[in-house]
């Protein structure tokens, strides 16, 4: 059997609205079957909440949660 090389990492690309790579892999994660917009839709949904909720930045909040 022949030996290849080992695939290389692919860098993640940040998240288009907050330009935030922690966001770009949360959406990741809440994505099932290859639906990004859907995911975006909910993790969006969820910082407008935030948004209202908290009159923060939801990103600020976000990284302090985690």
């Amino acid at each position: 059997m022949a030996r290849r090389n080992a695939a290389e990492k692919k860098d993640i690309l940040p998240d288009p609205k907050f330009n935030s790579k922690i966001v770009a892999k949360l959406i990741n994660q809440v994505m099932q079957d290859g639906k990004k917009a859907i995911a975006e839709g909910i993790v969006y949904g969820a910082f407008d909440i935030i948004k209202e909720k908290e009159q923060k930045d939801p990103l600020e909040v976000f990284t302090e949660v985690i």
